[in-house]
């Protein structure tokens, strides 16, 4: 509590106002789960990223599908999808929720030194998504690291975000440090 009201002064606002925007605390300041069954079902959908660096020599193998444990891109999808579903059991006051959907696409990285992985977790529901996506990035990332270890314990996880979310109470969000995209979508 301490350093929320600290948090809160160097905003230029006070703990209560702080605290009113942390929907996980109630009016005393108590850990809770957030009541969402008054809430009206939408489609909501959040996509987050996160990258891993590895050796050259490594990501080639990976790429080839010659690393020593096989298809190491299709047990980190396979693993990530399991991990979004699961959110609930892993993050203490999340909701459990019913996914419509959940893309995930492993590609190499703009700079060459490594794998971006993305994904995109869908729902109809009172509660939002950005949970499991990350969820399923992070999942994802380690499943690479523990896939390829072997050959490079050096790798490196990071960044992980959240990109965009769509639906529910606070209507849209793109993170600030994403590029306009361009009108035609």
């Amino acid at each position: 509590m301490a350093r929320l009201r600290a948090l809160a002064r160097q905003a230029g606002t006070s703990a209560v106002a702080c605290m009113s925007e942390l929907t996980h605390l109630n009016a005393a300041g108590e850990v809770h789960m957030v009541e969402v069954g008054d809430r009206a079902p939408s489609r909501r959908e959040a996509t987050a990223e996160g990258f891993i660096a590895m050796a050259p020599e490594v990501l080639a193998l990976v790429l080839a599908g010659n690393a020593p444990k096989g298809d190491v891109l299709a047990v980190a999808r396979v693993a990530a999808i399991q991990a979004a579903k699961r959110t609930w059991e892993l993050i203490p006051l999340c909701h459990p929720i019913a996914l419509s959907g959940l893309a995930v696409t492993i590609e190499p990285s703009a700079d060459g030194r490594g794998l971006r992985l993305e994904a995109t977790a869908r729902t109809t529901g009172s509660t939002g998504v950005e949970m499991e996506a990350l969820t399923a990035v992070q999942v994802g990332l380690l499943t690479l690291y523990d896939m390829v270890k072997a050959v490079d314990p050096a790798m490196t996880i990071g960044p992980v975000r959240l990109l965009v979310k769509t639906g529910g109470r606070h209507g849209d969000w793109r993170h600030p440090g994403l590029a306009e995209l361009p009108a035609d979508g």
